[in-house]
């Protein structure tokens, strides 16, 4: 059951290292959260849990994050960019999913 959600979680982190930075992004702050940082930090969890379990500071961490997409993504006002971080939230998400599956199995 897993495996199809590992097959979906690599397709979408080649999708997002494929995706270009949305222009005039970089070094743009929203929330007191930096955007490069953001979309690294949903392929850094992403590639996590492909490689094992998230520690449970880790799976706190990737939880942490999926708020902070819920905040930064309505003010964004560029379909290009609104388009970048959707994905980047619904990789980090499918992280979560891939994680609580786990923990399922492991009970």
């Amino acid at each position: 059951m897993l495996e199809e959600e590992f097959d979906a979680l690599s397709q979408m982190m080649a999708e997002h290292m494929a995706m270009r930075f949305p222009p005039g992004l970089r070094g743009v702050d929203i929330e007191d959260h930096d955007l490069v940082m953001l979309g690294a930090d949903a392929y850094g969890y992403a590639g996590g849990v492909l490689k094992g379990p998230l520690s449970e500071q880790r799976r706190g961490g990737l939880l942490r994050l999926m708020a902070v997409f819920e905040k930064v993504l309505p003010p964004l006002n560029d379909p290009y960019a609104t388009r970048y971080y959707a994905h980047a939230r619904d990789m980090a998400a499918l992280s979560a999913d891939i994680e609580s599956l786990r923990e399922q199995a492991a009970r």
